[in-house]
């Protein structure tokens, strides 16, 4: 063999030593309990914690109720609040007794029907209701403050229509909720941790067995052999990359069938767009590999730069809209941005071409842009 056949046969990529790295790379995981346990176990206990424990809704909230003078009319708005889901009714005999549960935390919003309800409900003046709401989480007081709102206008129709007159108001409203009409914020969850999970498998989980190997002395091994670096990174990526297809499908089928989320759009494009995504989250991985041989360093570096990332500047819990301008910039370079969006669309309102098509091509592009930075970073040397 000359020496240009001879440094060819080394650098250039040769599908027996692939497979064989492959091969090397699945016994591996297959050896190695927590790399199971990131790509099928932590899934499981992220999807149950946040489909059971985790809820952006207000159920069940306290309410503290006084009613200056009972009256039919105060019982049945009573009434309607204690029918509500949304509310834990208390009575209470007078406001000093309501401000003391609202000021101790035992109710989060105080309803006062005055003296005067009744009167007023009956001659048509109008009738006033005090509100009061704990508004150290402003999140919460809105929902509050909404659920109120519903309650009382649904009471007024409901008084109207028991009296035989129309209520009149300057502003008739039909409210339609399109892609998630229950308004649970289960369906809205549990689809946006998908990403979060494909990025603990993808980057986490590549970027710390490529660190184990340096700590270990295997990769010093490899380097002496004559397989290139195309190859190392390739026996790497297809192994992990199954392993995340799979942690992947197993957390759709824990959203479609245990969570019950609706899944409206087309299972071969979410397949499709999930591996866009999977090929970016190794390619984050591989190149944080590049950059330190330490597992202690590799972990704090990817979860500070992936994880993290992915869990607040997605969008999966924080509405990107409601952030300041150049934290909005920011979220542009976090590629769970872009997949939580096909994410959304797919499981709630379907397949929209407009979404799906710019979304995928900002995956793909930065999935090329990772991919790229780790092949020039890595090098088959030693130092």
């Amino acid at each position: 063999m000359t020496g240009r056949a001879a440094h060819a046969g080394v650098t250039g990529m040769n599908a027996m030593r692939l497979r064989a790295l492959m091969r090397k790379e699945a016994l591996q995981i297959v050896r190695d309990p927590s790399a199971i346990a990131i790509a099928f176990v932590l899934p499981v206990l992220l999807l149950l914690l946040f489909g059971y424990g985790v809820s952006l809704d207000a159920r069940h909230v306290p309410l503290a109720v006084v009613v200056d003078q009972p009256s039919p009319q105060t019982e049945s708005l009573v009434a309607g609040l204690r029918d509500s889901a949304q509310f834990a009714v208390q009575a209470c005999a007078d406001m000093r007794c309501a401000r003391q549960a609202l000021l101790g935390g035992r109710v989060r919003a105080i309803v006062h029907l005055r003296a005067d309800f009744s009167r007023g409900v009956l001659d048509g003046r109008g009738a006033s209701v005090g509100v009061w709401v704990d508004g150290v989480d402003a999140n919460t007081a809105r929902i509050v403050q909404g659920y109120l709102q519903g309650v009382w206008s649904n009471w007024l129709m409901q008084s109207a229509q028991a009296g035989g007159r129309l209520l009149r108001q300057p502003v008739q409203t039909q409210v339609r909720v399109w892609f998630n009409p229950a308004l649970r914020s289960r369906d809205f969850l549990v689809p946006g941790l998908v990403a979060v999970i494909m990025t603990l498998i993808g980057a986490l989980l590549t970027a710390l067995v490529v660190a184990r190997e340096w700590e270990r002395g295997t990769m010093e091994a490899l380097m002496a052999t004559p397989v290139s670096m195309d190859e190392i990174l390739l026996g790497k990526l297809l192994p992990y990359f199954g392993l995340g297809m799979g942690g992947m499908l197993l957390s759709v089928a824990m959203a479609r069938w245990m969570f019950l989320v609706p899944l409206r759009g087309s299972l071969l494009l979410l397949v499709a767009c999930a591996a866009l995504f999977l090929l970016a989250a190794l390619g984050m991985g591989l190149l944080i590999s590049t950059l330190a041989k330490s597992q202690f360093v590799v972990a704090q570096v990817a979860v500070i730069a992936t994880f993290l990332p992915a869990f607040l500047l997605s969008g999966f819990i924080f509405d990107i809209g409601s952030m300041p301008a150049p934290v909005q910039f920011l979220t542009h370079l976090v590629a769970a941005r872009y997949f939580v969006a096909i994410l959304h669309t797919l499981f709630l309102a379907g397949n929209i071409p407009a979404v799906l098509l710019a979304n995928s091509a900002a995956l793909a592009l930065m999935a090329l842009l990772f991919f790229g930075a780790a092949r020039l970073r890595a090098r088959k040397r030693l130092d």
